[in-house]
């Protein structure tokens, strides 16, 4: 017994020393400090952004976000600089928000007048970034990151804040590649097949001549903007680095952008080629596996087991009073009369449409944690980006209501691919209304086939969360990883396009065909004059 105890002390000890010894050898695993500027005014926005961010909070790195909103994702390795925007700002945004609201209204529209009448989305981002909350980061010289993810709205004069910490940048962006992040990873534009923001075709869809030409010019409009877009950020990033003259320039700042992460997945389409610097990771915001929902919206839910339920949203930027009194009456309405309960999303809750037993008003709504219920069996949408890809994830067919901005796309691509139906806004009609959500709910196509794309759209070899961690430390391990940058961002058109090199082929076959053409005259001219000079002259 005393020998079995004195062996059994010697192991213990061995094991010990071998532990300490493996340790010597074994690093910590290093955590990095990232900087994420998120100033979009839409909430839809910055859940994409900080659904980014946490994924890198849980895997123990250390994250600051500057945000115009309070995030309503957290972690406790999040650090959160929060500058609201003035009152005046906010106001002007509802304004330019309600204005939109009330009509049709495509991107190219919602563009103009940002760029032409009311500029408030745009400044109202710009004056974050010189309040004395943000300047305080880079003043501060100990303030050190590794990288700097930067959400994109309309706000190319962020990428300052790569040079002003000398750190590589990561655009992130909620929805597919286009034309303004395309550039800065160098995405060729694939302009006969690729769809812009302002068209919408089925997956696997070839163009007949009409909808190219349409393209075409679609995406000629988009670059006209996106060209004044450009002398426009390069003035305010002048004015963020005027103060230190020897930071590089706006144009050499969009040709160090390292990585655009896309809230987006081939499996939606267009198949287009991309560059290895585009990482898409659609679906960020939606969990793997979903929180429990609050009480009244469980106990609601569970209450459907026999008719299933609904939900209706239409986003976090459409207020209640941008909603016009008869259309608002007329939703009221249907949604009251039918079988099914109702989680509406409302923001006065003082001051609700109506009181019917099937409909539950809700200010804030986990909408992804909804979404994965089994018995919703509709979701009635904006057709926003976000929206539509937790309601495909989860398999649930749509009525779209699209209001403006790329909504009209988007509801388009719904009903492209028989995911669901779309009624006009502006014009909503009762029956109109009614139709549209009876098909949905009695046909089973557009379940069966939001299911079917349902499967495909969560197969993949990596989780959008994985993917953003990865790539991320890649950036991070390989300062940037300029290896990675496509040689399109150092190009301008006439190079990309190949142009200077078919003039000067077209330049050499003209001359080519001048010299021939002076040539033959030459011959010509020598062969017909020696035969009129041999014929003999006549009497």
């Amino acid at each position: 017994m005393q020998c079995f105890g004195a062996c059994g002390r010697v192991l213990l000890v061995s094991v010990a020393f071998v532990a300490i010894f493996v340790a010597s050898f074994v690093q910590p695993a290093s955590s990095a400090n990232i900087l994420g500027v998120f100033l979009s005014p839409s909430p839809s926005h910055l859940i994409v952004h900080m659904s980014v961010v946490k994924a890198l909070a849980e895997k123990g790195h250390n994250v600051t976000v500057v945000t115009l909103l309070k995030p309503k994702i957290y972690h406790e390795n999040i650090t959160n600089i929060l500058i609201p925007p003035t009152e005046t700002d906010q106001a002007k945004y509802e304004s330019w928000v309600a204005e939109l609201s009330n009509g049709k209204s495509n991107i190219l529209h919602g563009l103009v007048v940002l760029l032409t009448t009311n500029r408030v989305k745009i400044d109202m981002q710009f004056e974050a970034y010189v309040d004395k909350r943000f300047t305080a980061l880079y003043e501060n010289r100990d303030n050190q990151f590794d990288v700097a993810i930067l959400g994109y709205a309309l706000n190319y004069y962020q990428l300052a804040v790569g040079a002003k910490f000398n750190c590589p940048i990561i655009v992130s962006w909620v929805q597919q590649p286009m034309e303004g992040v395309n550039a800065l990873v160098g995405n060729p534009r694939e302009i006969s097949y690729v769809t812009t923001l302002m068209n919408a075709k089925a997956t696997g869809e070839a163009w007949n001549f009409g909808k190219r030409l349409e393209n075409y010019l679609f995406g000629t409009i988009l670059k006209g903007v996106t060209l004044i877009i450009d002398h426009l950020m390069s003035g305010y990033y002048s004015k963020l680095t005027a103060v230190e003259p020897n930071l590089p320039t706006f144009e050499a700042m969009k040709r160090n952008v390292s990585l655009v992460f896309c809230n987006s997945h081939y499996s939606e389409g267009p198949i287009r080629p991309l560059t290895p610097a585009t990482v898409l990771i659609g679906g960020i915001q939606i969990k793997e596996k979903p929180d429990a929902l609050p009480k009244n919206i469980a106990n609601f839910l569970a209450a459907s087991q026999k008719n299933g339920a609904i939900l209706f949203s239409l986003g976090s930027n459409i207020k209640d009073s941008h909603i016009k009194p008869e259309i608002l009456q007329i939703i009221y309405k249907v949604l009251s009369s039918l079988k099914q309960n109702v989680i509406w999303k409302w923001e006065n809750l003082a001051n609700t449409p109506g009181n019917a037993s099937n409909i539950l008003y809700q200010k804030w709504l986990p909408q992804d944690d909804i979404l994965a219920q089994p018995n919703l069996r509709l979701f009635i949408t904006h057709a926003g980006a976000g929206g539509i890809a937790e309601s495909t994830f989860h398999g649930v067919p749509m009525v779209a209501i699209p209001i403006f901005a790329d909504q009209p796309t988007n509801s388009k691509k719904i009903v492209l691919e028989g995911f669901g139906v779309e009624v006009d806004f502006d014009q909503l009609t009762e029956r109109a209304f009614r139709n549209a959500i009876s098909e949905v709910l009695t046909n089973p196509s557009y379940a069966n086939k939001v299911k079917a794309f349902s499967r495909l759209y969560r197969d993949r070899p990596m989780s959008a969360r994985r993917s953003v961690v990865y790539w991320t430390e890649y950036v991070i391990r390989h300062r940037g990883a300029a290896h990675m940058q496509s040689p399109l961002v150092k190009m301008n058109y006439i190079q990309s396009a190949n142009l200077d090199v078919y003039l000067l082929i077209l330049a050499t076959l003209f001359v080519v065909f001048k010299l021939l053409h002076l040539a033959w005259r030459y011959l010509w001219s020598k062969v017909f004059d020696e035969k009129i000079a041999k014929k003999p002259k006549e009497k």
